[in-house]
């Protein structure tokens, strides 16, 4: 398909959504002694931690570790022609999120639910979300229906990582919640610079 005849995508909205998300989150932990709520959700959603949901959980969290993303990435350039064009910029994301993540954590300095080490952000929710919220943009040149399959699976995928932060004890859900505002906003940038250059390169 012609990159001509792509329909138009604006990554835009999701940058906004996820800087700003971001930035509430941030204040709120940094600000408030407690979140308002969070223990109680917390707490509601380790009462369905028994041992198969754990275990699939297990399961699920190899979506946001490097081992899997990795191989995943590569993946990525040999499927989307635009992804192996501006590999230097989807490769540039996947660097770039444990760095930013890595940064917030010790600047935030929140520590996690049940360990002294800092939690704010999670890191798996940076990285499933930057790498699935990537394979949501460029699902948009698939024809509609392994399209429609794709971005569901990328929504879903970003979402059990992050319920699965919080089943397996890792993270509060500000943390995961927040990981996933940095994920987005990671991947939105990524988009729109692949986007400008790719509208220069028509021009």
């Amino acid at each position: 398909m012609a990159l001509s005849s792509l329909p138009r995508r604006n990554p835009l909205w999701a940058l906004l959504a996820g800087a700003a998300g971001l930035l509430v989150l941030t204040l709120a932990v940094v600000a408030l002694p407690a979140v308002p709520g969070e223990p109680a959700v917390r707490d509601w959603l380790l009462g369905f931690a028994t041992p198969p949901v754990v275990a699939a959980f297990r399961v699920i969290n190899h979506a946001g570790h490097w081992r899997v993303l990795l191989p995943a990435s590569l993946l990525l350039f040999l499927v989307f022609p635009q992804a192996r064009r501006r590999w230097w910029i989807w490769g540039g994301m996947m660097v770039a999120a444990p760095i930013c993540e890595g940064l917030l954590k010790n600047l935030i300095g929140r520590a996690r639910p049940e360990e002294a080490s800092m939690g704010f952000p999670s890191g798996h929710a940076t990285a499933a979300s930057a790498f699935f919220g990537a394979l949501f943009y460029l699902a948009a040149t698939l024809s509609p229906l392994p399209r429609a399959l794709v971005r569901i699976g990328a929504v879903v995928t970003i979402v059990l990582v992050a319920i699965a932060r919080i089943v397996l004890r890792a993270h509060w859900p500000t943390d995961a919640l927040a990981g996933i505002a940095l994920g987005l906003t990671l991947a939105s940038i990524a988009a729109m610079l692949a986007e400008r250059l790719d509208n220069e390169r028509r021009e």
